[in-house]
């Protein structure tokens, strides 16, 4: 999750997140090598003194500078191409779950077990215990078991919302009258915190998401035990 120290990215979670990072990584390079580059230029044009009155054209300098931005350009398009293609593939998922935005909680259906949905509220903060996270947890956490191919099914009852988790690389809207889809899966256990990314109304700050990842034997045991209530 993110704390007061945290100035980049959050940890990966999950494989894509972790091609998130790679890809921020490579284009923050790319980023400060033209920033030196043009600075040194910048700085050099400044306490030099060559003057050349009778320059009127320079078709070879005019060639290289709308040659370099289109390569660099293409260096950057084609790794953010690949990650979009890989966030829209969903390719034979092992439990679908899906999320339902309302004004102003989530809930959720286990597609794949019978009778299993539930709301997931935010803990208010006179009713908090100790350990918990302000404006972060909730009263039914979404639980996930590590290591398996996710797809997540996203719509809204109201307005638009927006099922997102950081760690996990996952931003995803919630529209009304349609379904959208994304595909993920955690690498790790843990707690996984995220919050509606869209100005929903008066209480868009108190929707927060948990996801709980945790081995798939205890996600059967789960199963089974909201499957009997």
């Amino acid at each position: 999750m993110a704390t007061w120290k945290t100035l980049l990215l959050q940890d990966s979670a999950s494989p894509f997140m972790e091609q998130l990072s790679f890809f921020h990584d490579h284009t923050l390079l790319i980023l400060v090598i033209i920033t030196v580059l043009v600075g040194q230029l910048m700085i050099t044009l400044f306490f030099n003194k060559f003057i050349y009155r009778m320059l009127l054209e320079g078709q070879f300098i005019e060639l290289v500078w709308t040659i370099l931005p289109a390569v660099t350009l293409i260096f950057i398009a084609l790794p953010s191409l690949r990650l979009i293609y890989i966030l829209d593939e969903v390719n034979n998922p092992l439990l679908t779950i899906k999320s339902i935005g309302h004004q102003w909680y989530w809930s959720y259906e286990y597609s794949d077990f019978k009778n299993i949905e539930f709301d997931s509220y935010m803990i208010p903060v006179n009713s908090m215990k100790s350990f918990q996270f302000r404006l972060l947890d909730v009263d039914n956490r979404t639980i996930i078991p590590f290591n398996t191919q996710i797809r997540l099914l996203v719509t809204a009852m109201d307005v638009i919302h927006s099922w997102t988790v950081p760690s996990l690389g996952v931003k995803i809207d919630a529209t009304p009258g349609r379904l959208n889809q994304v595909s993920f899966s955690i690498n790790r256990t843990g707690l996984f915190y995220g919050q509606c990314s869209e100005i929903c109304g008066a209480n868009h700050s108190f929707m927060p998401i948990v996801i709980e990842s945790i081995s798939p034997k205890y996600f059967m045991k789960w199963i089974f035990k909201m499957s009997e209530t």
